[in-house]
């Protein structure tokens, strides 16, 4: 897998960029994320998914206190420069509430 540079990343104001996660083996969107440059690197390093938490102001792996973590495949960064895709494999579900995406049908 080839790293993401992050100098062609376009963050936002608040050092933030938003990351999509898809399983890898279904295509399915398991949940949207934010990422600033120490996630970023953590996540590219340790090829386990890891988020900036807006709410808690901190970096956080994802699975870190449940177990169930997402395992990087791959990332691509959009055309815009602006969003990331971060596909996975998913050792569990995804969603807080115990569904495996955060994503419901409306």
């Amino acid at each position: 897998m080839r790293e993401v540079v992050t100098d062609k990343i376009k963050f936002d104001e608040h050092g933030l960029v938003a990351c999509i996660v898809q399983n890898y083996e279904t295509g399915k969107v398991l949940m949207l994320g934010y990422m600033n440059t120490e996630s970023l690197v953590l996540t590219q390093k340790n090829k386990k998914v890891t988020f900036y938490s807006r709410s808690r102001q901190q970096i956080w792996q994802k699975g870190e206190t449940s177990g169930n973590t997402l395992e990087l495949i791959d990332l691509s960064l959009d055309c815009d420069g602006d969003a990331l895709l971060a596909r996975v494999n998913a050792n569990g579900p995804t969603c807080h509430t115990g569904a495996d995406s955060c994503f419901e049908e409306v």
